[in-house]
């Protein structure tokens, strides 16, 4: 038996190789892994959301299939979006999602017939690029510099690859890089996508999560936006639900509705205990979302004040739960530093290439680990002398 043609270009998670490599150091050196890689949030979700998850889950009846979903969670949604982003949604114009990486995946087949071109920014988060092999759609890279600000350069983009686009996906706050995109990007955007009839779809899952002290923004909240594209938002980065798998894709009602036409031939809808602990995060969780954004904070300036220290200058990005830090010059790409880190050190880093050839010179850290995790990991660069080897040795 034979695999379909597109699977080739569909690799193991980088993390799963990742874990290898872990496991290998950990047996060979008896010494647990400092693990700076996947990004899963590691604060719980407010007590009152877990217990409303725990009192749902022993009802009968909330077992059923959740065809459609809670009245009270698209209310809820539609609410969340007015007091949060002043944006005004109906509910054509809401879709729930088993997490926003599944629309992200499945958003393609809507709209690409095979050859289309999908415009993904480089570096990317994988998903952008697995679902367009799913498609059998042509990936369109848009390279995000460091000289830019990691914003998208829209004159660089050819007219045979606007004219070849169907559609483009966008994150800011991005992941890996931590940039974020003024107001000024996302009118040109805007412009951009209505000129050239191309629909975006917005990532916006670290609204919350910036730490320059502005407030996150909608997509939506822009001129003309509704008309191009859709925002896609999660339950995971602020509220600590990852594991629950709660998303909404809003916007651009045609778009929702041919959507919820696909949807309806894949799943049955969310768990319904999932959904009243939705409800309950969006109407009691204010709180917690700013004590997940300050937990970030903290760590971020312990993780660049220890590290630097131990010899390794880090650079604070401006948002999201990553760090986006470039590798020494002594090492020719991500992979090897990213290796020679771990079986040097026993700290384990997702290689920047991981996530495209623009992230050949950088490394990604995720901010999800204890802060006692963070000194660790400082203390085992100095014992190594893993960092001032490497300018003492030119």
């Amino acid at each position: 038996m034979q695999i379909a043609d597109r699977m080739n270009f569909i690799q193991n998670s980088v993390f799963a190789n990742l874990r290898k490599d872990k496991e290998q150091y950990e047996q060979q050196h008896h010494q647990q892994v400092l693990d700076f890689t996947l990004g899963s949030p590691n604060i719980p979700p407010a007590l009152n959301v877990i217990e409303t998850l725990s009192n749902q889950a022993q009802i009968a009846r909330n077992y059923r299939y959740a065809v459609d979903p809670l009245n009270e969670l698209i209310d809820a949604i539609s609410e969340w979006y007015f007091n949060r982003y002043q944006v005004r949604l109906t509910a054509d114009e809401i879709c729930l999602l088993q997490g926003s990486q599944e629309a992200l995946v499945n958003l393609p087949l809507l709209y690409c017939n095979p050859g289309d071109g999908i415009l993904v920014q480089n570096p990317y988060y994988p998903a952008y690029v697995d679902a367009p092999h799913i498609a059998q759609a042509e990936i369109l890279f848009m390279p995000l510099k460091e000289k830019n600000d990691y914003l998208i350069d829209f004159d660089a983009i050819s007219p045979i690859q606007r004219q070849k686009a169907k559609m483009m996906i966008v994150c800011y706050p991005n992941n890996p890089t931590g940039a974020t995109a003024p107001d000024w990007f996302i009118e040109k955007l805007i412009r951009f996508a209505k000129e050239n009839d191309i629909l975006v779809i917005y990532d916006n899952a670290y609204s919350d999560l910036i730490f320059d002290g502005s407030k996150g923004k909608s997509f939506l909240s822009f001129d003309g936006a509704k008309e191009v594209g859709i925002e896609l938002n999660s339950f995971s980065k602020s509220y600590g639900m990852a594991g629950a798998r709660l998303g909404v894709m809003v916007g651009n009602e045609t778009v929702i509705a041919q959507y919820r036409k696909l949807k309806s031939n894949l799943d049955y809808g969310v768990f319904l205990p999932v959904q009243y602990a939705g409800i309950e995060a969006l109407q009691t969780g204010s709180k917690i979302v700013e004590q997940t954004r300050q937990t970030y904070i903290e760590r971020r300036q312990l993780l660049q004040q220890e590290f630097s220290k131990a010899g390794w200058a880090i650079e604070l990005t401006k948002a999201t739960m990553f760090i986006w830090a470039q590798i020494p010059e002594e090492y020719d790409d991500s992979y090897a530093f990213a290796k020679d880190l771990l079986f040097k050190t026993g700290v384990l880093v997702t290689p920047g290439l991981a996530f495209g050839q623009e992230g050949k010179r950088y490394v990604r850290l995720a901010l999800v680990t204890e802060n006692e995790t963070i000194c660790q990991a400082a203390k085992r660069f100095e014992q190594t002398q893993f960092f001032h080897s490497l300018t003492t040795s030119d």
